[in-house]
């Protein structure tokens, strides 16, 4: 496992060095070194041309410094980059800040030449044991130290606070700065990766989980060099401190696999899944990223499988949309006990509403008391708290006398620009978690609950999946592939592997209609060839072999007809940033209609794999919805395990897949049957690919 790097070098120096310095603040040195006037230990500038308080050289800036060198900012072209990093290494420095572009993020003519000087400027890194942050990049502050190393006017304006952003845009790094200092949360730290030369967020995540100031990271991603060290990074400061995550690049699908497990299984879909599953809160929005990541800076539930939120509002309209939003977004809003609803109808007038939501009209002097109320219900253990900034009250005040047990709060404000400003630094004051509108309101208590949710899931045991010994080299057709599931105790059709001699025969035997499909590993799904043909008897069995037979499989499959019932897809696929990871969906024709998938990285814990298909869009569909068949979720994360421990394993298998798993009204919970399976080794891949939609026996 790697080791991040120790960033003191660059985050706390003991004095810094700025070569490309300028007098002139529009341009980017002169920005910079403006910026940098706030740090309070020494700052040597440094311009080849001289200058008023300038330095013609690196090794005469050094040595006019009263301390060692540990950072070098550079606002030089990107050719000189690299050579004025070994000037700066050959001083001392030990970390490094590259703000220039022009590197490997150039394409057309100037891709080569730009890789190549990223190339030696890795290299310069590597050599020294550099921690270089960009190139690419706009910088970094960290507020408390007044430590501002960047460009972008307005940074002053940054205020220390609890979070820590780490973003891998420079821009957006400012951006999410901006927006927590517009929600009144200052930050920790905040960092615009830019192109990782040797600082990354692995190495960020590390630096934040071990820094008394952050209570929050607000986590932005674009690529993901490194998924295990990522993995093993949020796993470690989720531990102590909560991580949001904004991953881009949903419609960026990149070359899909043959199956369709690798085709649905993006990178995007994947980075998400894996995230959370590691313990991250992962929005989808800038917005939901600040009133996720200050709220949990402000306060954190303990792990809970299903935390229940009770909801005060002085306003019913407001309300509603907070609750309908929570409820959507599959948050517990439970009914209050009779107690509680005892209790507040002697606090609250007549035809206020006393469930949950509770209605309190406009809050008067006892609502801290109908707060204490609701947080004393059983199935509450978040308090979210709305209204309108008025006299009549006084909200945050009336938030914090109120005893709330253990459970946590979040306050909601709304009202005009200087009213909310106030109650909003009146709750910082008190340490309350504190949003703007119904929308923060509902992100912020959204990202509480997903916290403890993902949290409470990692505590569970690990499940080991069932071990297969076997060779898994050569050629995989459908035949071996059903062998193998039977081994691992997966049921399948019953069927024979024949020519077109003996298929007649096999079809007698199996008493009633078949399924003929061609048997060839070179043919992955079969349809899109006509290469299945369903309910063949003895008398159509010529025709079906005519339909067949053009395309040259030696050998064939009969194989029984099974019922009609909901059709996944179950498979593990070998990603190539993450490693192993199991996915579950809808299966069978509606495969790539719906793409309605949800992932796992194995080993996994039993929570984490029983919870894949409640987030699926179709999960009512599985829960036996009008009648169907009920998909017995402890059994399918048992098979999830034994595909995932099957990659694991064997690092010849690339894929395996059940697509579709056909799951049938049983005694009580269903039981399933594999109608077809893949299995891709590492070495081969099938060349074809599904264009069409299959039948309803194959894939």
């Amino acid at each position: 496992m790697r080791r991040p790097r120790d960033l003191t070098p660059l985050l706390d120096p003991r004095a810094v060095l700025l070569v490309g310095a300028s007098s002139d603040h529009a341009k980017l040195g002169g920005a910079m070194a403006a910026s940098l006037a706030s740090y309070d230990r020494p700052v040597a500038l440094v311009n080849a041309r001289g200058g008023e308080g300038m330095h013609t050289d690196v090794a005469a800036a050094a040595a006019a410094l009263d301390a060692t060198p540990d950072l070098a900012v550079l606002c030089v072209p990107a050719p000189a980059c690299p050579d004025v990093l070994e000037e700066c290494a050959a001083v001392g420095v030990r970390a490094a800040l590259v703000c220039a572009g022009g590197f490997a993020e150039l394409g057309g003519e100037g891709a080569e030449a730009g890789a190549a000087l990223q190339s030696r400027l890795a290299g310069v890194a590597a050599r020294h044991d550099l921690a270089v942050l960009g190139p690419n990049t706009s910088g970094f502050v960290v507020p408390a130290l007044d430590l501002r190393a960047s460009f972008v006017p307005g940074v002053a304006r940054v205020a220390d606070g609890a979070v820590a952003v780490v973003a891998a845009s420079g821009g957006l790094n400012h951006a999410l700065m901006f927006a927590l200092e517009r929600a009144g949360q200052g930050v920790s730290l905040g960092v615009g990766v830019g192109a990782g030369t040797s600082v990354d967020a692995v190495d960020l995540l590390a630096h934040a989980a071990t820094d008394p100031r952050t209570r929050a990271v607000a986590l932005h991603l674009e690529t993901v060099p490194d998924g295990v060290a990522l993995l093993d990074a949020v796993r470690t400061t989720t531990a102590t401190t909560p991580v949001v995550a904004l991953v881009v690049g949903e419609h960026d699908l990149g070359d899909f696999a043959t199956s369709h497990t690798g085709a649905l299984a993006t990178s995007w879909r994947t980075t998400r899944a894996l995230l959370e599953q590691a313990g991250a809160v992962v929005v989808d929005d800038e917005e939901q990223l600040v009133a996720a990541a200050s709220t949990l800076a402000a306060t954190r539930l303990t792990p809970h499988p299903d935390p229940g939120v009770g909801l005060v509002t002085a306003q019913a309209g407001p309300g509603l949309l907070v609750t309908d939003a929570l409820l959507g977004a599959g948050v517990r809003v439970p009914e209050l006990g009779g107690a509680a609803r005892d209790r507040l109808a002697g606090l609250l007038p007549p035809m206020t509403h006393l469930g949950n939501p509770v209605d309190t009209g406009r809050p008067g002097p006892r609502h801290g008391e109908v707060l204490t109320a609701v947080a004393a219900d059983p199935g509450v253990d978040l308090v979210a708290v709305y209204a309108l900034a008025e006299p009549v009250v006084d909200l945050p005040a009336s938030v914090a006398a109120a005893d709330l047990g253990d459970a946590a709060v979040v306050v909601g404000l709304d009202g005009s620009a200087d009213e909310v400003g106030i109650g909003r630094r009146d709750a910082a004051k008190r340490g309350l978690a504190c949003q703007v509108g119904a929308r923060g309101l509902v992100s912020g208590l959204v990202g509480l609950v997903a916290d403890a949710r993902t949290r409470h899931r990692g505590l569970d045991d690990v499940v080991a999946g069932t071990g297969w010994v076997g060779a898994t080299d050569g050629a995989w057709d459908e035949a071996r592939a059903k062998d193998l599931l039977d081994a691992l105790g997966v049921p399948t059709p019953a069927r024979a592997v024949v020519t077109e001699a003996d298929a007649r025969g096999a079809i007698r035997a199996l008493g009633g209609p078949a399924v003929l499909k061609v048997c060839d590993p070179a043919v992955a799904h079969k349809t899109d060839v006509g290469g299945v043909v369903v309910g063949v008897t003895e008398a159509t069995l010529d025709d079906a072999l005519a339909r067949v037979r053009p395309l040259g499989a030696e050998r064939l499959i009969v194989e029984e007809l099974v019922p009609d019932g909901l059709d996944l897809v179950v498979g593990a696929r070998r990603d190539p940033v993450f490693g192993p990871v199991v996915l579950v969906g809808v299966g069978g024709v509606a495969t790539e209609v719906h793409a309605d998938v949800a992932l796992a990285g194995v080993p996994a814990t039993r929570a984490q794999l029983t919870a894949l298909p409640g987030r699926l869009r179709a999960r009512a569909l599985l829960a036996g919805h009008r009648g169907g068949p009920v998909v017995d979720v402890d059994a399918l994360a048992d098979l999830l395990a034994d595909l995932g421990r099957l990659l694991l394993d064997h690092p010849g298998l690339e894929e395996v897949e059940i697509n579709p798993l056909r799951v049938t009204p049983g005694d009580g919970a269903a039981g399933w049957v594999a109608l077809d399976a893949l299995v891709v080794p590492t070495t081969t891949r099938p060349t074809t690919r599904a264009t069409t939609r299959p039948t309803d026996q194959e894939d």
